[in-house]
């Protein structure tokens, strides 16, 4: 069966959000290679990751690319 966006959306992907060294920060959600995103603010990066994720997986489904679920720790 075939997952669909929502699912994807709703799982609980890393988001690593760091400090850029031209200023503002940077963002990448782990288990997404290639998505990753940047913003002045915190506000911002967040707002873009968020779309970045949306975009990356609507790609990914409609190429049937495989996509990668978050790998939970016990930590």
């Amino acid at each position: 069966m075939k997952k669909e966006l929502d699912y994807y959306l709703n799982l609980p992907y890393k988001i690593e959000i760091r400090p850029s060294m031209e200023g503002g920060f940077g963002a990448r959600i782990v288990e997404l290679p290639g998505c990753v995103t940047q913003g002045e603010t915190l506000e911002e990066v967040i707002a873009n990751i968020k779309d970045a994720k949306v975009c990356w997986l609507e790609v990914a489904l409609e190429e049937d690319m495989v996509i990668p679920e978050p790998v939970l720790s016990n930590n």
